[in-house]
């Protein structure tokens, strides 16, 4: 199944799209695990970066100042805010501490390659009474209440079929893998469920399509999350790409919202972007 219309690849087993699912979620899962007891990790952000010279750490100040902001908040707007380059400017006064890894520890270093060639993680860490006015200043917020499991409920309809997505299923080996991704710039877990479950409850794509907030809750339940997360994801040759619907109901309030013409990748981003901002209290998606 393609992310864009050239864009195919091989099939992976079930068993091995199970466990990459698995993998991939890991980052987002620790986050959420450790959100009751430690909130440091929201506080925390990396880059790559090449080498540790000066220059090239300020560029990654301001990348990972980027992302804390958003982590923090919920709210991935932030990233396009008018206001955020005067601050990004500023972003080595906002850093409280930071370090390198080499990524390339334990190769040597070829004989025209210098330490400043070599690509390096540079994490920084921020403190709240530091990002949390920042982001007051952006209008946006810290969420810091535990973030809540995300039941992802997807019927998707490509070029030759219609299926539900499952964390295990033989449809769609990289979509799991893809929204997986798409928690973590969020710190936000996502929860798929499984082909079991799904022909359990004999859910297809129109089924799925007409479950009300009460049922798409308990099927949240049964999988063990929180929130459901509804959408459906349909390939359109006229819009030359995916069109997203989804919809999420947080305090008794029905929220819906659509992109269209995209690769699935940024549809999964623009699901999780809309949830969290609208379960940190941000604002609409």
């Amino acid at each position: 199944m393609p992310r864009s219309v050239s864009q195919l690849k091989p099939a992976l087993t079930t068993a091995a799209k199970t466990c990459v699912f698995a993998v991939a979620l890991t980052t987002a899962w620790l986050g959420s695990a450790a959100n009751a007891t430690d909130r440091s990790h929201l506080y925390t952000s990396d880059a790559i970066v090449t080498g540790t010279g000066e220059e090239n750490r300020q560029i990654g100040f301001r990348e990972c100042l980027s992302e804390v902001l958003v982590k923090v908040s919920g709210d991935a707007r932030l990233a396009d805010s008018t206001a955020l380059p005067t601050l990004q400017a500023r972003a080595a006064e906002f850093v409280a501490s930071f370090s390198y890894r080499d990524r390339l520890e334990g190769v040597p270093i070829h004989d025209e390659q210098g330490t400043h060639d070599r690509p390096h993680d540079l994490t920084c860490r921020f403190e709240p009474k530091i990002i949390d006015p920042l982001l007051a200043r952006l209008g946006s917020k810290p969420w810091l209440s535990p973030r809540p499991i995300i039941a992802v409920l997807l019927a998707v309809k490509d070029q030759t079929r219609r299926f539900v997505l499952a964390h295990d299923g033989s449809e769609s080996p990289y979509m799991a893998q893809s929204l997986a991704a798409a928690t973590v710039p969020l710190a936000l877990m996502a929860r798929l469920p499984d082909a079991a479950t799904l022909a359990a409850a004999r859910l297809d794509f129109d089924h799925l399509s007409r479950l009300n907030s009460t049922e798409l809750k308990q099927l949240a339940t049964d999988i063990g999350a929180e929130i459901p997360l509804a959408g459906t994801l349909v390939w359109s040759d006229a819009a030359r790409g995916w069109i997203a619907d989804w919809r999420l109901v947080e305090n008794g309030k029905a929220y819906r919202w659509q992109i269209r013409g995209v690769s699935f990748d940024d549809a999964f981003r623009n699901a999780m972007q809309g949830a969290a901002r609208i379960l940190s209290g941000n604002g609409p998606p």
